[in-house]
């Protein structure tokens, strides 16, 4: 399938790979590459790209899962919004099984509330002219690649004066939560494979501050398994060059298809419109992080269910057994959380880096990384 079958090329995947391995004799430590994107960790797991690597190259993840990254507080805040009388909440497909502290919205959906998925924000404008007597709430969420499409939504809603429809914004940067790991310390990271879903909006400068100020090579990369791999000898090249012990890491584009280093300019003014920064928002796993939320500008507020309804807003610890936050932030892998597979599966997740798609656990769990084993296991390649 053309645009598909040459970046799964196995002549190509071998060539980059004795090129990586060439690079990785070069090194003179082992070096820690976190994969910021939870496609990019489907990537890698589903094709065993992990495997093939030199033992002196280690995959972690990071905290790129919009899904993964919202704390139960809010979850258990569009619960309390799904149950307000005359409602209908929309929201993605993959929040609908996400835990909150005593359930999920299919949960909610079963006992009564209208609770519906969409495909695009865009499809919950129809929902609202269609039920002109209830109050239609998308439930937003996600980075700088899902923030365009709500922000479209508003302004269309705007547009057509559609008072009956609200947004509960949970749209989150990226810059932020980068910052505060490798500020924190408490993961150690070499260099960042970027997100190229993130990056086609915001640009591949956004993520230069890594590089500048803190001397992290990062490489914008596509999802499939030869941009990985080509990423990979991207930043073994700026190891072995001397450039990242000169202090000059630098971010480059291997995604050159389709991100440009500027982004979208005009996606990017749209949201400056019609979006706000919040002081501090709560993520989980890292906290409370300073400007790094998404809320509705005041120009919008009329579409804003945070100024419709009085949201409870109130922070729910997550539970006890579940590791996701240290998981999210690189400290340990999926199957080092003790309920990893047995409490916590895709039919019964605890945590929500089993239930999204993106999410690292998910990723163990489906392509058969269960154990210390199984994540070390070396495939042998032609």
């Amino acid at each position: 399938m053309k645009y598909v079958d040459e970046f799964r090329d196995p002549a190509a995947a071998r060539a980059l790979l004795r090129r990586i391995d060439d690079l990785a004799e070069q090194l003179e430590r082992p070096l820690r590459v976190m994969e910021i994107c939870g496609s990019h960790t489907h990537t890698i797991y589903r094709h065993g790209l992990e495997h093939l690597l030199p033992e002196w190259i280690e995959f972690i993840h990071g905290p790129g899962c919009p899904v993964c990254v919202i704390p139960m507080g809010r979850i258990d805040d569009a619960l309390w919004l799904a149950r307000q009388p005359d409602v209908i909440l929309t929201t993605f497909g993959d929040m609908m099984r996400v835990p909150g502290s005593e359930e999920s919205l299919l949960q909610v959906r079963a006992t009564g509330a209208d609770v519906r998925f969409v495909y695009s924000p865009l499809d919950a404008l129809p929902i609202a002219r269609d039920n002109p007597d209830k109050q239609v709430v998308f439930f937003a969420v996600g980075f700088e690649t899902t923030a365009p499409s709500t922000a479209v939504t508003l302004e269309r809603a705007r547009g057509e004066g559609l008072a009956n429809f609200c947004v509960f914004s949970n749209h989150v940067t990226t810059e932020q939560p980068l910052r505060a790991i490798v500020d924190g310390g408490e993961t150690q990271i070499d260099a960042f494979i970027g997100p190229g879903h993130v990056a086609s909006v915001v640009g591949v400068h956004a993520f230069d501050f890594l590089a500048e100020e803190f001397n992290r090579p990062v490489v914008v990369t596509g999802f499939e398994p030869l941009d990985v791999l080509q990423a990979v000898a991207m930043l073994l090249e700026q190891f072995t060059s001397g450039e990242v012990a000169a202090g000059r890491a630098t971010v480059q584009n291997q995604y050159a298809r389709v991100v440009r280093s500027d982004g979208n300019v005009v996606a990017q003014r749209l949201m400056d419109r019609v979006f706000r920064t919040r002081d501090t928002f709560e993520w989980r796993g890292l906290g409370w992080i300073e400007h790094s939320g998404l809320g509705i500008s005041p120009e919008y507020a009329a579409w804003d269910a945070e100024e419709r309804f009085a949201v409870p807003g109130v922070r729910v610890a997550d539970p006890p057994a579940c590791e996701c936050g240290s998981v999210l932030t690189g400290r340990i892998k999926p199957w080092q959380c003790r309920v990893f597979g047995t409490a916590c599966t895709p039919a019964t997740p605890i945590g929500t880096c089993m239930v999204s798609p993106e999410g690292a656990c998910a990723a163990y769990y489906n392509f058969g990384r269960l154990d210390r084993e199984t994540a070390n296991a070396v495939t042998i390649r032609e």
